[in-house]
């Protein structure tokens, strides 16, 4: 909790007057009784109307005043909670930002939405309910027992065995419930990677009829998520009865022992009817009170999945060299780089040295699954390698800082992602300044200006979220013609070219050979057709490189290379 507190900055003003607020609407509250015994004594006793009169407008101005002072301490208690959760959500949002892909992996993104979202409003409910009720309850219940002594005599004893038989019993049922809070959350995680997993699948699932396959999946979850819910709901079903039958059984005790005085004359009816509404007020309290216990085991088990995501820290940190006094530049090199994704039981990567320099074109090809799409991922570092050195323009990449380092590389994920909004957008992703002039060179480059002049809005058309009111050779386009616009020092295309026709993915190799200039370009390939002018090509096998050279050069040196091309390109065209 406390990581989590680090991390708010609330409006002080606000707390002070909060606190003034809930203590004038106790002061209010607790008056009430006192002027009704008041009220009882000078004129209900000697039949004095006019007392009665004035004791009423008395009590009547009490009570609104404690009316309009609970709405202000409401209403402030909501904007400090709501202002909270608001603080905590954007700096989840900025901390996930810097995760590197090995803290997402960690994490997983539905267990990060439900961190985000569902984690942070429990606990702003708790927040919400602890200004508005955990101040007023220890205040009121203090002085009713100290009102209760003052009017109540011996009879206020009765609070010294109800009190600790009911903290006690909160005590029982919080400790139960809180080992299904922790539960609950994770069960909830479980039901939005599963339900976030179909809707990305959606298409799949419908193409392989597994409607009712996926439904018994998720039925199976949420029922063990509902069983837990259950469960706990049940535990927590105990405390209102309980609390009701301790309420019950000391009012009667009240009522008794003060009959008792009252009929010996050690008491007047005025100090029982008091008495009694303070003791009232002081179960009232711990009742009130006892809804911010129970709500605590849930808003602690959220809490802690919240400071998790603070307190992880990202196996990628900044380095401290100065950008701009690189030694080279355009220039990328491997240096025996061995590298493991977390948790795998073995290197997909072993021992990878290649250097790849300005103005060339770096292919690489090999068999899926052999780890082609693993290599360009450690150049932004998305990941760090475990063994062995990468260097970008002649310094250690861990050298720089990630921002540095991003600036000057145009990456084209093996997996396209357009976010909602226009292709305008769209492609300012790769330059915030882009103009009209500046999309077109790049959509014609990239060969998206072919069906983006066909748009009834062209540059301003609608994308819709992850781009799927586009084709995936469309997606591919845009996404090339974002990193173009970027101008990058480092061109990195994994496997981008897919998607495209053999017509297309020729035209847009040549429009990149004549506009990238002394950029460096690496390209992750699965088509022979696609590399085949490249000026250094890496055959990639079992995580390691098998052959490097030129196109002609591997068709006599290294089988593989051989044997794609041939399945490929034909033994006749060899």
């Amino acid at each position: 909790m406390k990581t989590i507190w680090s991390h708010v900055c609330l409006n002080k003003k606000q707390i002070l007057c909060l606190c003034i607020f809930v203590m004038l609407s106790a002061i209010a509250q607790m008056l009430l009784p006192s002027l009704l015994a008041e009220m009882i004594n000078r004129g209900v006793a000697d039949t004095n109307v006019s007392q009665i009169w004035i004791y009423g407008m008395v009590m009547a101005g009490v009570a609104l005043a404690s009316c309009m002072v609970s709405f202000f301490s409401v209403k402030l208690a909501s904007n400090i909670s709501t202002d909270f959760a608001a603080q905590i959500r954007t700096k989840v949002f900025e901390k996930v930002q810097n995760f590197s892909a090995a803290e997402m992996d960690r994490f997983g993104t539905a267990s990060l939405v439900t961190r985000s979202t569902s984690d942070i409003t429990n606990v702003q409910n708790f927040l919400t309910l602890l200004l508005r009720v955990g101040l007023l309850a220890p205040m009121m219940a203090m002085a009713g027992l100290t009102f209760s002594a003052a009017t109540g005599g011996e009879v206020s004893s009765v609070l010294f065995v109800a009190i600790p038989v009911l903290l006690v019993v909160l005590t029982v049922i919080m400790m139960i419930s809180s080992r299904y809070s922790i539960r609950l959350r994770e069960k909830l995680d479980q039901i939005n990677h599963l339900f976030l997993e179909s809707l990305e699948g959606v298409r799949v699932i419908r193409a392989f009829n597994k409607q009712r396959y996926e439904s018994e999946r998720f039925r199976g979850v949420n029922q063990d998520y509902a069983s837990t819910a259950m469960t706990a709901g049940r535990v927590g079903s105990l405390l209102m009865p309980s609390i009701s039958v301790i309420f019950g059984v000391t009012t009667a005790a009240v009522l008794g022992m003060g009959s008792y005085y009252v009929e010996i004359k050690a008491m007047e009816v005025a100090s029982l009817v008091a008495n009694s509404q303070y003791i009232s007020m002081v179960l009232t309290s711990v009742m009130m009170l006892s809804l911010v216990i129970m709500m605590f085991p849930t808003s602690y088990a959220c809490a802690k999945r919240i400071e998790e995501v603070f307190l992880i820290q990202p196996s990628i940190c900044d380095g401290d060299y100065v950008f701009e006094d690189r030694p080279l530049r355009n220039c990328v090199e491997f240096c025996n780089v061995t590298f493991a994704y977390p948790g795998a039981d073995e290197p997909i990567l072993k021992d990878i040295s290649f250097v790849s320099k300005p103005g060339e074109v770096t292919a690489i090809i090999g068999g899926t699954g052999r780890g082609k799409s693993s290599i360009v991922k450690l150049i932004p570092r998305l990941y760090d390698p475990m063994f062995g050195e990468i260097f970008v323009d002649g310094v250690n990449i861990r050298s720089y800082r990630k921002k540095d380092l991003r600036s000057i590389i145009g990456y084209v994920p093996q997996k396209n992602v357009l976010f909602s909004g226009d292709i305008a957008s769209n492609l300012n992703f790769g330059n915030a300044n882009g103009k009209l002039s500046d999309w077109q060179i790049a959509a014609q480059t990239a060969c998206a200006d072919e069906f983006i002049s066909k748009k009834e809005n062209q540059y301003h058309d609608s994308i819709a979220q992850g781009g799927t009111n586009l084709s995936g050779g469309q997606r591919q386009r845009m996404a090339i013609a974002r990193a173009l616009m970027k101008k990058p020092e480092i061109y990195i295309f994994d496997d981008s070219f897919s998607a495209l026709d053999m017509k297309t993915d020729r035209q847009l190799r040549q429009n990149l050979k004549n506009s990238i200039g002394d950029a460096t370009v690496i390209m992750v390939a699965q088509r022979i057709s696609s590399i085949i002018d490249a000026d250094q090509i890496l055959v990639v096998d079992d995580g390691q490189i098998v052959g490097c050279g030129k196109h002609q050069d591997l068709l006599e040196s290294c089988p593989l290379y051989r044997e794609i091309a041939e399945l490929q390109l034909g033994k006749e065209h060899l």
